[in-house]
């Protein structure tokens, strides 16, 4: 997902999230802050890691007024250090006091999922295998955490059910079988358009080949039969590992020769970058 496309679609969410968080107004903010009064405060990083979002994170500020003036000393994909000092935010104290937690939470979020990729990913350096995400993501955050994910090294596989053709195991018991389910693509489809199958075993694998798939997924099979796997496409198609990926265990998939590597932990398991707004000041 490019920065243009996501800018197109932000706004819409970033509302939202302020709107969840202020029904009618911030009681707390209003009961100290009566009046108009410019300030500043800092971005504090308190963790190391890789930062993502900051023009999320700005937008909150520019929503709520467009006077507020941000400056970062980091771009997305940098990497960041506990205790640094990356940006400075400047304009009314209501504004920064209101919007200092959908702010933090979407740079959070964000820079978690980056910083997450970005240590799965280096476990695949040298190789020839992509990093994939998912669509395991949290409703109505997917076009943040895919950007996200391609920030921290990684890349996104279909950004949503309109985006490409993935028979799983579901679609392929209501058509009736592998061969059935992709004739039935086949016909269905622009031709443009790729097809991908999840297979779940070494004959599933044949099938799938012999129907004309495009890519196909090995989904939860032994390391052994994922190399077998490899072997029996032969280049006829592409292949894709999928199934409980983790930093813990992509390690030992590396040397199966597939051409990507799908991870729903990418988006659904990464921890937040703990990051804070920190010494705000009337000037």
């Amino acid at each position: 997902m490019n920065n243009i496309t996501m800018s197109m679609r932000a706004d819409e969410l970033i509302i939202r999230a302020l709107r969840e968080d202020i029904t009618s107004e911030d009681i707390s903010t209003n009961s100290v802050m009566r009046e108009f009064q410019m300030g500043k405060v800092d971005l504090i990083c308190k963790q190391d890691g890789i930062i993502a979002g900051l023009n999320v994170f700005g937008r909150v500020f520019k929503l709520l007024d467009d006077k507020t003036e941000l400056t970062f000393t980091k771009t997305d994909g940098d990497e960041v250090k506990c205790g640094e000092k990356i940006g400075e935010i400047r304009g009314d104290i209501r504004v920064l006091l209101s919007g200092e937690r959908t702010a933090l939470n979407f740079l959070q979020r964000m820079s978690g999922i980056a910083t997450y990729t970005h240590s799965v990913a280096a476990l695949l350096a040298g190789s020839r295998t992509k990093l994939l995400d998912t669509r395991k993501t949290t409703p109505n955050m997917r076009i943040f955490e895919k950007y996200a994910v391609k920030v921290g090294g990684g890349y996104n596989h279909r950004y949503n059910l309109s985006d490409g053709i993935l028979l799983k195991d579901n679609h392929i018991g209501a058509a009736g079988g592998v061969a059935a389910a992709v004739k039935m693509a086949k016909e269905y489809a622009p031709f443009v358009r790729k097809i991908e199958v999840e297979v779940e075993s070494l004959e599933m694998v044949k099938e799938a080949l012999e129907a004309g798939a495009d890519i196909i997924m090995l989904d939860n099979m032994s390391v052994e039969d994922m190399k077998e796997a490899v072997k029996l496409t032969a280049g006829k198609a592409e292949t894709e590992c999928s199934g409980n990926v983790t930093m813990e265990n992509v390690a030992k998939l590396v040397d199966i020769g597939v051409d990507y590597i799908s991870s729903g932990a990418l988006t659904h398991s990464a921890p937040i970058l703990d990051l804070s707004m920190k010494n705000l000041h009337a000037v």
